[in-house]
């Protein structure tokens, strides 16, 4: 069983996507270790947006096809694919969070970080607009105009670098959501899960512009605040401290780094596009 992948029915209401969203596969691990023992791969620990967003199944066969080794995703959170890495489950690790990504380099259990790639974060709600956010510049000022309107908010709270970056935005802003937002639910699901949520309830989200684009069950959804840099959002490969956890696959895991860096790499980042759309940007 996969993840919930965005494009989920309309049918379905909010607590069972939520319940639906939380069956993340226990024996994920299990499956991959199972499979394949005689092929050449490495396990990346990455995030649902890169996963939702289809940038995988478009970068990775292209990186196999060049190196010969394959690349076994395991898409969660930023903050719970960089604790799979702490414990050792995990050869790279590609998130989108600054701050933990520091971290977990200063506390040794990654090394050899490199700025790989960006997109953006944007604002989404409900085409009728109820909290009048579309058009401004100022995500704080959104969010502030949302919480006084008493809309419904649905945010990821899975501790990912979408939620990390949607809870600096109400700091920034001046307010504690779950106590300003009129009705803020926090999902603890993955981008896709979360906006079938949100476009389940007519509620405003925080997505990455990757997954937006991915997503297929919009409704009466539509982006309503993008732009300026507090919604910047660059992503970031490390390789998992071989000398914390002798048995990861170094070699193979510097590979990917160097090829996702490489010109080649940069080329296949750019190339991935949804309906013309270019979805990230390659660090030059």
């Amino acid at each position: 069983m996969r993840a919930p992948q965005p494009g989920g029915g309309r049918g379905w209401s909010p607590a069972a996507l939520l319940v639906l969203a939380q069956l993340v596969p226990a024996l994920l691990l299990l499956a991959f270790s199972a499979s394949g023992a005689d092929e050449r791969y490495i396990i990346l620990a990455s995030t649902t947006s890169t996963d939702n967003s289809g940038f995988f199944g478009h970068i990775l066969p292209l990186f196999q096809a060049d190196t010969g080794i394959a690349v076994r995703v395991v898409a969660r959170g930023t903050g719970q694919a960089l604790r799979l890495a702490r414990s050792g489950d995990a050869d790279v690790v590609l998130v989108h969070d600054r701050e933990s990504e520091l971290a977990f380099v200063q506390e040794g259990w990654g090394v050899e970080r490199r700025e790989v790639m960006y997109n953006d974060f944007v604002l989404v709600g409900p085409s009728g607009d109820p909290a009048q956010i579309r058009g401004l510049s100022d995500a704080g000022q959104a969010l502030r105009r949302i919480a006084e309107a008493g809309a419904a908010f649905v945010s990821r709270g899975d501790d990912s670098g979408t939620h990390k970056a949607e809870r600096r935005l109400w700091a920034e802003a001046g307010l504690e959501p779950a106590s300003a937002a009129g009705r803020y639910l926090e999902a603890g699901a993955g981008m896709g899960a979360t906006l079938n949520i949100a476009s389940a309830m007519d509620a405003y989200t925080l997505a990455d512009r990757g997954t937006w684009l991915a997503f297929r069950n919009k409704g009466r959804l539509t982006i309503l605040v993008e732009g300026g840099p507090a919604l910047h959002n660059p992503y970031s490969v490390m390789l998992v401290n071989p000398r914390r956890h002798p048995p990861v696959k170094a070699e193979e895991g510097r590979a990917l780094i160097g090829w996702m860096t490489s010109p080649r790499g940069r080329r296949a980042i750019a190339d991935f596009r949804i309906g013309g759309v270019q979805l990230f940007h390659p660090v030059e």
